[in-house]
């Protein structure tokens, strides 16, 4: 008769979180609904879960370019902000 082992050297949630960020994972699927072979919906599904480190080392940087990500376009708007309100106070002090 076959014994049951079990694994003494359990991994924790940190330590499969880290495998699965370090290599990366990818999952990908279709959804199709059809009705008498004529095509409803299709749902094509691509995700992609790594670590920053891992998805620049196979050159996938797309939030970089993000403008609603990318902190140099808020900066750019603040420095425009900054410049406007310093004018406009050497301004109100060279009225008075």
């Amino acid at each position: 008769m076959a014994q049951l082992t079990h694994s003494t050297d359990g991994s924790t949630l940190a330590d499969i979180l880290e495998r699965v960020l370090d290599k990366g994972v990818v999952i990908a699927g279709d959804i199709k609904i059809q009705i008498a072979d004529i095509d409803l919906l299709t749902i094509k599904i691509r995700l992609i879960i790594a670590s920053v480190d891992k998805a620049k080392e196979i050159g996938i940087r797309w939030w970089e370019q993000d403008p609603n990500l990318s902190l140099s376009k808020k900066v750019k708007e603040l420095e425009q902000a900054n410049n406007k309100m310093s004018a406009e106070l050497r301004e109100l002090k060279a009225r008075s």
